[in-house]
């Protein structure tokens, strides 16, 4: 925002600033024309490893250790340049043109000569701006003058909070009270405003004008602002400049552990060279020989790692926002899609997340009496005869008793309803084509609840039809208009959690202080009562949102009294908010409850099957709102967050340290337990018992912390990082989420009613909670595995030549002579192989449907199994062995020449790179073959270019075609045949749930017992389920015959024995001829046996094989 001090701002007088401001230039560019290529370069070689690389490159320049041509070593490190230069220069162009579309718009400002044109980049602080209808703001403004009769406008603020509801804003009153706005110019006037902040929610102000007669003070809050890159809704508006100038995110875990394996091979490039000088005892200029060796073996460390899997985060990033499945996702940090497929907490918001975030009003309840849906007629009917039916109409001497308690009853509802449609913030807008409500945005709940509730009252006859700053218009249902005239309006806050407006009633005179808020505040605020709490409770255990009504009647002089230190309190510079607080406070004493009010949030669609997955995948979901917490549980219930055999404990209010540790003390003894605690039990058990609640927590199934702050939210993420290690994902779509998902490793925002800061904040964003599952199911899982495959293959080509020139080296005296040189060490790693390796990113194990349907795949990547040590470790083992075996069959296979040893060698390597590929692929694209075809081609094209390098006339030879073929073969059938013993007697997940989906006629159930018994049954034995579902394929669409199958599996597992389910199993098919009932009684029978004897089972089968025909039904 420009220099952060407090500043004075004169209005129309940029000449008399204190300071010198910034120029308003949004410029979101890291570089300019000059500083592009030395920046770009700066930050690529800050990072060691490329550093490394630019030095082994120059290092050719000194003769005693160049080992071949210069563009060996210095193609490889340009073509990584020139990728990262242009990937920045594309970046670089897309904000160059954002940016100077913006500074390039024209506004009008106000002048001693007249109304000028003036570029956005051209406004200085102090400047007079006009900002017409739907023009975008283009500083940080105080809000003067606007041309609505109303004298207030609508902001929209979507572009700077992400929030879609407009934002009331009002004009200092001084200066909309000057007739036109040239008078602006004419008066002696300034603003103070506080230094810069990033709080876009807060300001603290005062307006001075000195030439009136007194001066004239003026507070100046929020209210008053118009903040750059808002936009006008509503009329024209005038403003004085007062912030001028402008106002980054994750490195991936993969990232993290692909650092750390290429930092033990370089480690391993140190010791090879060192190994190999010390075998020479170390003779002669021993020093210029390690520098040689380290250029020899350089390729162990890959120079083209970085920017295959940059290339490859960019795919997976296309194919997410390309996925028809989940449409309108976008992905914002194209850094890190594999994280997604490593998460084991994931902590979502409820409202808007989980709840569609649509109110529906459910329950007007007024201690006594409650109305639900079916009974708003009555409702409706009770206000109506307010207004009809005058009480003095009705005497005295002939009302009964019964009459007086309905009397009652209709005051006390009409009471209510137009207590509801006072207090909010709603303003009627009209336009041509009818009347819409646009609701004033407010933060947490409280915005949708308004909008129901207002929208309710009109329901039952009582309608807002106006409003504007200090006055409000109902229409009654006889079509009467009641004016009121708005004293005060004290908005909702987190903090307070409650609203309040003091009106005075044009007809009556009478002043009321009407207020709603959460019952945990009001319940101070209200007169004693004894049904609040329990009402309350019994509301939000159905689901309910609960807010309470109340209001208090104030005297003239007490309001004129109040008034006084209000506006003594707003005024104050230092500690507004406290001292404007605890006057408001002076107030909210003894107040009359009217009506408790419950709004309903219905679930998303397919949040209960979404939660069932991620709960299969071995993810631990927890529940992070700001509500109650009667009505959190019950959303957790409902969403099946917490499933219906699993016991809940409530975390017991706390406020000590001995209570929280006694109420620790009792949830240590609970097993499988859900916990449901609020945030201040939370706050206190963390202050003194961080790491046992942490440790507890984190053995829950599942967590609901209610009441939450948004800072909370973020604390809770930032300490299941420190004390797990392991990678969290926050999901939300409010305001109040954005702390939570910043400070997560993966955050994922919801476009939803709240608006888009929290989208716009996060990570990914999508359009439904239930994208959820396939983001993470089938994009994280793909993505990780992809980049874990990428990676090892990189290493492994790597790997590969350096162990060939090591067995060289060491076969001809440990001599520092290259093997291969020229456009051979540079083809080898892009042309020759490249194309190929990088079509992995293409690669699949199991269809996106199967890795929807059995989410227990996902749980492998949990431990990082794609890319472990011991994986790593692996493929070290296969490279060196598969560079030993073409180097020494090279080195024994020749006949004369030296070319011929890098002619069989260099092809056999080359052919063993592409079979490699081809044999690791589960899933084949068109464009993998493509991949592989081409760069065979272009390895054989290619020959007749290297005639330097390689005899092209032996290479036309069939002696050199049988060598190729036979180290090829030895390299690489030996390891598929360990491969293919490896997955028939120990298949991994994947091959088990692809012969589960397509060995069968299986035909997936929705998620209920009998598919978590037959995924369960899958998962747990890996040798039968093919024969299993071989043999029982005819009869396997049948229900019964499910059901069957999953116990007879369960059986076998828990006796031990492996193939106990296939006898069993043919007379189940034997059962298909006999009617339903003999199934069913053989099913259950064999259900509730299940842990009981083999030999009973055998018993209960004969037994039902010969009272079967009883039930047979015959054609």
């Amino acid at each position: 925002m420009g220099d952060f001090r407090p500043r004075t701002v004169w209005l129309g007088r940029p000449d008399k600033r204190e300071q010198r401001y910034p120029r308003n230039v949004i410029n979101n560019q890291k570089y300019n024309f000059f500083t592009f290529l030395p920046g770009v370069l700066f930050n690529q070689f800050k990072y060691f490893f490329n550093l490394y690389f630019l030095l082994l490159a120059c290092s050719q320049f000194v003769p005693e250790l160049r080992l071949g041509a210069l563009y060996t070593y210095w193609v490889p490190l340009g073509f990584v340049l020139i990728i990262t230069i242009v990937r920045e220069a594309v970046e670089e162009v897309r904000c160059f043109l954002r940016d100077k579309e913006v500074n390039s718009q024209i506004y009008s400002k106000l002048s001693p000569r007249g109304t000028v044109k003036v570029k956005s980049s051209g406004i200085q602080v102090g400047d007079l701006i006009i900002v017409e209808k739907n023009q975008r703001v283009p500083a940080d403004m105080i809000f003067l003058r606007t041309s609505e009769r109303n004298g207030s406008c609508f902001l929209r603020t979507d572009q700077l909070d992400g929030e879609t509801d407009w934002k009331l804003r009002l004009p200092v009153a001084c200066t909309q009270r000057l007739p036109t706005a040239a008078d602006l110019l004419q008066i002696r006037s300034f603003v103070y405003a506080e230094e810069p902040n990033i709080d876009i929610h807060n300001f603290v102000g005062t307006f001075t004008r000195e030439d009136g007669d007194p001066p004239v003070n003026e507070s100046l809050s929020i209210e008053n602002t118009l903040w750059a890159s808002t936009v006008i809704a509503s009329g024209t508006v005038v403003g004085v400049v007062i912030y001028t100038g402008k106002e980054l995110r994750s490195v991936g875990l993969f990232d993290l552990e692909v650092n750390c394996l290429t930092k033990i091979l370089f480690g391993a490039l140190v010791v090879v060279s060192l190994v190999m000088v010390a075998l020479q005892h170390f003779a002669g200029r021993w020093y210029l020989q390690i520098f040689r060796f380290l250029l020899l073996f350089s390729n162990i460390v890959p120079i083209s790692l970085r920017v295959n899997l940059d290339m490859g985060k960019m795919v997976f990033s296309w194919m997410i926002r390309r996925d028809s499945k989940i449409p309108g996702t976008v992905v914002r940090a194209s850094t890190i899609p594999e994280q997604l497929g490593r998460i084991s907490y994931l902590l979502t918001d409820k409202t808007g997340t989980l709840t569609q975030n649509e109110m529906v009003f459910r329950r007007l309840h007024l201690g006594t009496v409650a109305y639900g849906m079916d009974s708003m007629d009555e409702v409706q009917s009770h206000v109506f005869s307010a207004y009809t039916q005058p009480t003095h109409e009705l005497p005295a001497t002939r009302a009964p008793a019964a009459t007086k308690v309905r009397k009652t009853i209709s005051s006390r509802v009409h009471e209510a309803v137009k207590a509801i449609a006072l207090v909010h913030n709603v303003t009627p807008v009209y336009e041509s084509n009818g009347v819409t409500d646009q609701a004033e945005a407010e933060q947490h709940y409280e915005d949708a609840c308004r909008v129901s509730l207002v929208q309710w009252t009109e329901s039952v006859g009582l309608t807002l039809v106006g409003r504007d700053q200090s006055s409000m218009q109902l229409r009654t249902p006889t079509g009467q208009i009641l004016n009121f005239t708005i004293l005060q309006i004290f908005p909702f806050t987190y903090e307070s959690k409650r609203m309040g407006i003091i009106v005075r009633d044009e007809s009556t005179g009478e002043i009321t202080f009407y207020m709603k808020g959460a019952d945990v505040v009001m319940a101070g605020i209200v007169q004693y009562n004894d049904w609040l709490e329990e009402e309350c409770g019994n509301m939000a255990r159905e689901g309910l949102r609960v807010l309470v009504v109340a209001k208090k009647s104030l005297t003239e002089e007490q309001y004129q009294d109040f008034e006084a230190r209000y506006v003594q309190a707003k005024l104050s510079v230092h500690d507004r908010s406290l001292k404007v607080a605890t006057v408001i406070e002076s107030l909210e004493m003894e107040m009359e409850l009217l009506c408790l009010t419950g709004v309903e949030d219905q679930l998303q669609a397919d949040v209960r099957p979404t939660l069932e997955i991620l709960r299969n995948a071995g993810i631990k979901v927890w529940m992070l709102t700001g509500d109650k917490l009667e009505t959190a549980t019950c959303t957790a219930k409902n969403a099946h967050l917490v499933t219906r055999n699993q016991d809940i404990h409530i975390f017991r209010p706390v406020t000590t340290r001995g209570e929280a540790h006694l109420e620790l003390n009792a949830f240590r003894r609970k097993h499988d337990c859900a916990l449901v605690i609020s945030g201040d039990s939370l706050e206190v058990c963390l202050k003194f018992y961080e790491y046992e609640l942490m440790e507890l927590a984190c053995q829950c199934p599942a967590v609901v912390c209610c009441r939450c702050a948004p800072t909370q939210k973020a604390q809770i993420v930032r300490l299941l990082q420190e004390r797990t290690g392991k990678l969290t994902c926050a999901v939300g779509d409010g305001g109040n989420d954005v702390s939570m998902i910043q400070e997560a490793d993966c955050g994922v925002g919801v476009e939803g009613k709240e608006g888009k800061q929290a989208s716009l904040a996060a990570d990914f964003s999508v359009t439904q909670f239930k994208h959820l599952g396939r983001l993470l199911m089938v994009h994280g899982r793909n993505s990780y595995k992809r980049s874990a495959a990428l990676s090892q293959f990189v290493i492994h080509r790597s790997l590969c030549i350096s162990t060939m020139q090591a067995v060289f080296s060491s076969v001809f005296y440990f001599a520092s002579v290259p093997l291969y040189q020229g456009f051979l060490i540079i083809g080898y790693s892009t042309l020759y192989t490249m194309f190929p390796v990088f079509s992995l990113v293409l690669d699949k194990d199991v269809k996106s449907e199967v890795a929807m349907l059995y989410p227990e795949l996902y749980k492998d990547l949990l431990k990082g199994r794609p890319l472990s040590f011991k994986t790593f470790l692996i493929w070290v083992l296969i490279s060196i062995y598969q560079g030993s075996i073409i180097m020494y069959g090279a080195l024994l296979l020749f006949e004369s020449e030296f070319v011929h040893i890098v002619a069989i060698s260099f092809t056999s390597l080359i052919l063993t790179e592409l079979l490699m590929v081809a044999l690791t692929i589960q899933t084949w694209h068109w464009l993998m073959i493509v991949a592989e075809l081409l760069s065979l081609a272009c390895y054989i094209a290619s020959l007749v270019f290297l005639h330097e390098f390689i005899d092209v006339y032996f290479i036309a030879t069939l002696s050199f075609v049988w060598k190729v073929t036979a180290i090829t073969l030895v390299s690489c059938l030996p390891l598929y045949i360990l491969k293919y013993l490896r997955r028939r007697f120990s298949p991994p997940n994947y091959s088990k749930s692809r012969s589960g989906s397509e060995g069968s006629c299986y035909d997936p159930p929705q998620e209920n017992e009998f598919t978590q018994l037959y995924r369960s049954c899958l998962f747990t034995s890996p040798y039968l389920f093919v024969p299993f579902s071989s043999r029982c394929k005819v009869c396997f669409r049948s229900r019964w015959f499910r059901l069957a199958a999953c116990a007879a599996k369960i059986t076998e597992l828990k006796r031990g024995k492996l193939n106990c389910a296939v006898p069993v199993m043919s007379h189940v098919v034997s059962l298909q001829r006999y009617g339903g009932i003999t199934r069913m009684l053989f099913c259950w029978i064999w259900l509730l046996d299940i842990y009981s004897s083999h030999r009973l089972h055998f018993l209960l089968i004969s037994a039902m094989m010969r009272i079967g025909p009883l039930f047979t039904r015959h054609p």
